[in-house]
């Protein structure tokens, strides 16, 4: 039997990588990046390849493809291993860690009930038109139209009343609910048909799941009550909002992101798109620290949302220097209180200053993709673009002072 093993692929496993750096490095669209690495032979260099001018590469989804292929292989720890291993003899002071987490937000607008509600209903109509038009049947009247020049007019309003909104959000369910009961009728009458492909099965759940929570959320009456699992997008269904309790801005909407800082570095502790209490995590940072570098934690900083009593603990019984604020009377020992500030200082300016970098520079201050998986790996190699660009300067600056 003869082997189906298809053309060779242009790239090497090494020049995927490399090219997912790259893509992080210059913060270029699929499109734009095809054109410089085109005309670029150091990105060629860089890559592994070279490319013609006779003959250059024209399709720039060779690039989302590598990015999503990419996206199925990574496994976060295992690679950060690797890395750290790699990076292991151009970094000092092993033993001091920062911990802190930041939300690195999705492309998405933002979200409210009515426009979420409004874009479940124009979906639902769409797929509930396509049925009717290959069942041969006549479409179900409904208000869509009514509904279509009422939801314009609040959109075109600069400020809504609650009542206005009530009305409105009322309407919606109403009409969301009468279409989704038709689609139901016609697929339940209709069970031998395929009415729906997969990818519109997926959106009819998604579609069902927030006409569910919406009309719990809108029968309690209390527009701050929390929703479980509450979804935001249609296109992005993973995505929850995180309430950061930032000044200019309270919630995020994207994944939120623990890291840890050992000499600089980044490292990702824990990666989700729910939130959690990252001051639970101090002892896996401590932990994570041990399995890179293979060297003991002996200072640990951290803002005060990980000084609760069980990380304080630990670190005591573990002889481990903390930036916590220490409780009652401030001591008399002035080098440990000294130690105390320079953690929380170093805390405050390098690892807000490595999220800032991160955000502003390699692409993560609002993550364009469409599925999980990519936006997953979009954080990964952003984060450890910066880590290669920062040691790669420091390289430089030796190199210079040695000459």
């Amino acid at each position: 039997m003869r082997v189906k093993r298809g053309r060779k692929s242009f790239f090497t496993p090494e020049g995927k990588v490399a090219l997912a750096f790259l893509k992080m490095y210059t913060g270029l669209s699929a499109p734009k990046l095809m054109d410089a690495l085109n005309g670029n032979i150091h990105y060629q260099i860089f890559c592994g390849i070279r490319i013609s001018p006779e003959n250059q590469l024209t399709n720039y989804k060779l690039i989302d493809s590598i990015l999503v292929e990419l996206s199925k292989k990574l496994k976060i720890q295992e690679q950060q291993k690797v890395l750290a291993d790699a990076w292991k003899p151009y970094m000092k002071n092993l033993d001091t860690v920062y911990t802190d987490a930041s939300c690195y937000e999705s492309l998405m607008r933002f979200p409210t009930d009515v426009k979420l509600l409004w874009e479940c209903v124009d979906r639902a109509y769409k797929m509930m038109c396509g049925i009717s038009s290959q069942l041969g049947e006549h479409r179900m009247r409904t208000k869509y139209n009514d509904i279509d020049k009422a939801n314009l007019a609040y959109r075109k309003q600069r400020k809504h009343t609650h009542k206005q909104t009530r009305k409105m959000i009322m309407r919606l369910l109403a009409l969301l609910g009468k279409i989704l009961g038709e689609i139901r009728r016609q697929m339940r009458v209709h069970p031998d048909e395929e009415l729906l492909n997969y990818k519109q099965l997926d959106m009819l759940e998604t579609v069902t799941r927030v006409y569910r929570q919406q009309k719990n959320h809108f029968k309690s009456g209390d527009s701050r009550e929390s929703i479980p699992n509450r979804i935001v997008s249609l296109s992005k269904p993973y995505i929850r909002p995180i309430v950061r309790g930032k000044e200019t801005k309270i919630v995020e909407f994207g994944a939120k992101c623990n890291n840890i800082l050992i000499d600089g570095i980044s490292f990702i502790e824990k990666l989700s798109f729910n939130a959690f209490n990252e001051g639970t995590r101090l002892k896996h940072c401590v932990s994570l620290s041990k399995k890179l570098t293979g060297v003991d934690v002996k200072k640990i900083g951290g803002d005060q949302g990980y000084s609760g009593n069980d990380n304080r603990t630990f670190c005591k019984e573990n002889g481990i220097e903390t930036s916590f604020t220490q409780k009652g009377r401030t001591g008399k020992n002035e080098v440990k209180n000294a130690t105390k500030r320079e953690l929380a200082r170093v805390r405050a300016t390098a690892m807000e200053g490595s999220f800032g970098t991160q955000k502003e520079h390699y692409g993560l201050r609002k993550i364009a993709a469409r599925i999980k998986s990519t936006e997953i790996m979009l954080i990964f190699f952003g984060i450890h673009t910066a880590n290669v660009v920062n040691l790669a300067r420091r390289e430089s600056v030796q190199v210079a002072l040695a000459a």
